[in-house]
């Protein structure tokens, strides 16, 4: 658990800097812009597999990650339905389009909405604190945001046309689809439902 632990704190202690503009600012004045970025990179993905490490290794290990509530199977189901506004709205994160200007900040929306779904399926603590640990930060931030009146990818001036819409929506039904139908079992082990797996 400590491992899980040590990991979301350096991943999410590395992204929690942006929503305090001084502290950001000052240590970018200090190290430079490039190796700012290069730190925060590095930071970010030794955060991420060490994430990647503990969780696993919590769940090769059942009696160091106890199952506090077992979900309902139909609860599985709005997960799924969860995750697939996720997907449409983390590839609009990164494409100009009105979608991304209609929701204004996709990628928290979309944390939030892929944590949820998977708080709702899964019970035992190290998927709590995973995945409640990130729709917490998403939440935070989104209220950071807000307050600081951060453009986020808004800042990007591009007009998205309905090309760019519907380009968005495929690309993010098509990613859906991939993580159903095998994707999300050979990334992380586990098929969605039962139903999908090999």
């Amino acid at each position: 658990m400590m491992l899980l632990i040590v990991g979301l704190v350096i991943f999410l202690g590395i992204h929690l800097l942006p929503t305090s503009p001084d502290v950001r600012n000052g240590l970018r004045d200090r190290l430079g812009a490039g190796p700012y970025k290069m730190v925060f990179s590095v930071l970010s993905l030794i955060g991420f597999a060490v994430i990647v490490l503990g969780y696993h290794k919590m769940q090769l290990h059942p009696g160091k990650n106890p199952v506090l509530w077992d979900p309902p199977e139909w609860m599985r189901h709005v997960s799924l339905l969860l995750m697939l506004p996720s997907m449409i709205f983390l590839v609009a994160a990164n494409v100009p389009s009105r979608i991304r200007n209609a929701v204004k900040h996709p990628m928290l929306v979309a944390i939030k909405l892929w944590a949820l779904a998977h708080l709702l399926s899964n019970g035992d603590v190290a998927s709590l604190l995973l995945f409640g640990s990130f729709l917490a930060f998403a939440v935070y931030d989104r209220i950071s945001v807000k307050k600081r009146g951060a453009l986020g990818p808004l800042a990007d001036k591009q007009p998205g046309g309905m090309i760019n819409d519907v380009i968005v929506v495929v690309v993010g039904v098509v990613l859906y689809m991939a993580l159903m139908h095998g994707g999300h079992q050979w990334l992380i082990g586990v098929a969605p439902l039962p139903s999908l797996g090999a």
